[in-house]
C-alpha cells in the first residue's frame, strides 16, 4: 500500500477532481487526516456531503496506519453488496486488497488480501465470527454509512459486538441521521444546550462548504403539482391538487396517486425531465438521468413510458444482486439516457454523469431524501448543475430547501406532529421495499383513478421561482431550458431574468384558467355529492345507486370523469327528483 497514492487517488474516487480542487487531496480531506493524526483516536466520525470524497479520505487513513504498522488488516462495513465492491476497486488504486466476496462460511480470508468488505447484514448474522476475526489482528474498521448501525436493535447490538475488539474504527456518513433514538454504534452523543443527546462528529463537511468550494453541484428542484382523483376503500371518490392546503392523510393519498403509473402525471413529468436532459446533454454530452421509484412494479412501467419518450431502453435495476452491480456499472461507464432504481442507487453508488432526477417515491425521511439527492450532486467540472424533479408536497419541497443545514441525530428529541403523521407510512414504505412489492396494506387503502401534472415552480437555493405553467408551455420550457452549464451565482440570475419575462407576458395564465375551471368543477362535484347523500338516506339507498341511477337518466361517464356541464345536468336531475318530477 502507498500514502503517495493514496494522496494521489482522485479525491472523489472514481471520477478525477473536480474544477478547483486541491492537486491531491481536497482542503477538507487534508484538515480531516491533519485531525485524525494528530489526535490518534480510537473512534473517529466523519460526516461529509455526498459527492465529497469520503472513501478517499478513509483510504488514505488506511494507508497512514498501516504503513506505521498501527494496524494489520482493514474491515469495510458497507451498506449494499455493490458497495462493497466499489470499496475494493478502489483500495486496489493504493495497494490495499480488499476482498468483496468474503462470505460468512469462509470463515477466514485468503492471505492475498489486506482485509475484507462486508455488509451491516452479514455482520449482523454472524457477529461473534466478525468479532473473532477483529481479534486475530489489529484491525481498522471503516464504517461505511454508520447510520445503518441502527437500522435494526439487533444491528446495532451485532455491530457493536463484532468491533468492540477493534484497534480502530472510522465511521463515515454523508446524509443527515436517522429519524429515530436508537444508538448509532460507535458513535460520539453529547448534551447540547437544550437538554438533548446529539451525535457529535469529529469533523464535518457540509454540502454548503461543498458547494462554495466547487466540490459538488448546484441543484434545481422543479416542482409539479396538479389534480389528483381517487376512490377510498369505503367507496368514495375524492379530489385534490397536489400542492394546495390539505390535511397529511389527503396530501398522501394525492401524492401516491400522481406516482400511480396509470395516471398522466408521470408520463407529463418524464417528458420534461428528459427535455431538461437533452438541454444539459448539449453541454455534457454523457450526462444521465435517475428515477426513483417506490416499487419493482412501478419502475418497469416507468421504464416503458421512458421508452415510449426518448425511444431508448432504459436501464432498470430492481435489486440488489450481481446482475444489477453490473447493470448500474455499465451504465456508469456509459453514455445511455434514463436509469430507473428502487433502492440500489438511494445511497453510496457512484454514478457521477448523472445529472437530471425524478423523484417518484413516496418515501419522505430526510434521510433518504438527502441520500437520493446525493446521487446528483458530485461535480466532476465547472459548471455543471443538478435538476431533480419533484412532486409539489410541502415535506419534500422543506427537505429540498433545507440541504445546506447540518444534523445531527437525536437520541432523547422530542417527537413531533409531523413524526407521528410520516413516520409510520415511511415504516410500511420500507416494509413493501424489503420484497420490492406494494405494501397490502397501503394498496388496500385506495384506488388511483387519474392524475395530471403542471409545472409550479423551481426551487432554488431556498427560493422559489416561476409562476407555474402546463405541460409543453412557453412558461414551463423557459425552466427546461436553462443552460447544462452555470455557475452558482448564474443560476440565480438566469432563474430571476426567467421569472421578469413570464410576468411580463403575463404568464401562468393559461395555469389559472385551468385553476379557476378546476376549482368551479369541484364546487359542483361536492354540490352533487351532497344531494345525492341527502337523497340516498330520503330513499334508503346505497350512494353508489343514486349515482348509477343519474348516469342513467342524464349519461356521461362515471362522476370522476364527468365534465362540469355534464355535473350540472346531474344536479338539476337530482333535484327534480326530490319534488317528485322523475
Amino acid at each position: 500500500m502507498s500514502t503517495s497514492a493514496a494522496s494521489h487517488l482522485p479525491p472523489a474516487y472514481p471520477e478525477r477532481a473536480a474544477w478547483g480542487t486541491a492537486g491531491k487531496l481536497r482542503a477538507w480531506q487534508a484538515a480531516a487526516l491533519e485531525t485524525y493524526l494528530t489526535e490518534r483516536p480510537r473512534d473517529f466520525l466523519a460526516v461529509a456531503t455526498p459527492g465529497a470524497g469520503k472513501t478517499t479520505f478513509a483510504l488514505r487513513v488506511a494507508t497512514e496506519l498501516l504503513d506505521r504498522g498501527e494496524v494489520q488488516r482493514i474491515c469495510v462495513v458497507a451498506p449494499t453488496e455493490h458497495l462493497k465492491t466499489q470499496w475494493a476497486e478502489a483500495a486496489a488504486k493504493v495497494g490495499i486488497r480488499i476482498d468483496p466476496r468474503f462470505a460468512n462460511a469462509q470463515g477466514r480470508h485468503s492471505r492475498d488480501f489486506d482485509g475484507v468488505a462486508v455488509t451491516y447484514a452479514g455482520v449482523a448474522s454472524k457477529p461473534l465470527l466478525h468479532r473473532a476475526r477483529t481479534e486475530a489482528a489489529r484491525t481498522l474498521v471503516i464504517l461505511d454509512e454508520v447510520h445503518h448501525g441502527g437500522d435494526a436493535l439487533s444491528w446495532g447490538e451485532a455491530v457493536r459486538d463484532a468491533f468492540e475488539p477493534a484497534t480502530r474504527r472510522l465511521a463515515l456518513t454523508g446524509t443527515p441521521f436517522r429519524s429515530d433514538t436508537a444508538a448509532i454504534p460507535f458513535v460520539r452523543y453529547e448534551m447540547d444546550a437544550e437538554g438533548v443527546l446529539r451525535s457529535s462528529a469529529d469533523y464535518t463537511y457540509g454540502y454548503a462548504d461543498a458547494l462554495r468550494d466547487g466540490v459538488v453541484r448546484p441543484v434545481l428542484f422543479l416542482s409539479y403539482g396538479g389534480t389528483m382523483r381517487w376512490r377510498t376503500k369505503v367507496g368514495d371518490e375524492l379530489e385534490a391538487r397536489l400542492g394546495e392546503p390539505l390535511t397529511q392523510d389527503v396530501t398522501k393519498q394525492a401524492w401516491r396517486t400522481a406516482l400511480d403509473p396509470a395516471g398522466d402525471w408521470v408520463p407529463a413529468v418524464l417528458r420534461a425531465a428528459d427535455k431538461r436532459l437533452s438541454e444539459v446533454r448539449r453541454h455534457v454530452e454523457d450526462a444521465g438521468g435517475l428515477v426513483i421509484a417506490s416499487d419493482q412494479r412501478s419502475a418497469r412501467a416507468y421504464a416503458k413510458q421512458l421508452r415510449e419518450i426518448t425511444g431508448q431502453a432504459a436501464t432498470v435495476v430492481l435489486s440488489d444482486d450481481a446482475g444489477a452491480s453490473a447493470r448500474i456499472e455499465e451504465f456508469a461507464q456509459g453514455d445511455a439516457r434514463w436509469m430507473v432504481a428502487v433502492r440500489m442507487v438511494s445511497e453510496g453508488v457512484d454514478v457521477p454523469r448523472l445529472a437530471v432526477g425524478v423523484y417518484a417515491t413516496s418515501t419522505s425521511t430526510p434521510l433518504f431524501f438527502a441520500q437520493a439527492v446525493g446521487r446528483f450532486v458530485r461535480a466532476r467540472r465547472r459548471g455543471e448543475t443538478a435538476s431533480v424533479f419533484l412532486p409539489n408536497v410541502p415535506l419534500l419541497l422543506g427537505h429540498a430547501g433545507s440541504m445546506e443545514l447540518e444534523r445531527d441525530h437525536a437520541l432523547n428529541r422530542k417527537e413531533t406532529d409531523e413524526d407521528q403523521l410520516w413516520s409510520e407510512e415511511d415504516g410500511l414504505v420500507a416494509a413493501a421495499q424489503e420484497d420490492e412489492g406494494a405494501s397490502d396494506e397501503l394498496a388496500g387503502s385506495y384506488e388511483a383513478i387519474g392524475s395530471d401534472a403542471e409545472f409550479d415552480h423551481v426551487l432554488f437555493d431556498a427560493e422559489q421561482y416561476g409562476l407555474g405553467g402546463m405541460p409543453g408551455s412557453e412558461d414551463e420550457d423557459d425552466y427546461l431550458g436553462l443552460p447544462g452549464l452555470l455557475e452558482p451565482d448564474q443560476v440565480a440570475t438566469l432563474l430571476r431574468e426567467r421569472q421578469k419575462t413570464q410576468v411580463g407576458r403575463g404568464g401562468g395564465r393559461e395555469r389559472a384558467e385551468a385553476v379557476s375551471a378546476h376549482r368551479a368543477l369541484a364546487e359542483h362535484r361536492k354540490e352533487l355529492n351532497k344531494l345525492v347523500s341527502a337523497y340516498a338516506q330520503k330513499k334508503g339507498q346505497p350512494h353508489a345507486v343514486v349515482h348509477a341511477e343519474l348516469r342513467r337518466a342524464s349519461g356521461g361517464p362515471e362522476l370522476a370523469t364527468a365534465s362540469s356541464g355534464q355535473v350540472r345536468d346531474r344536479i338539476d336531475t337530482i333535484r327534480r327528483w326530490f319534488v317528485g318530477r322523475r
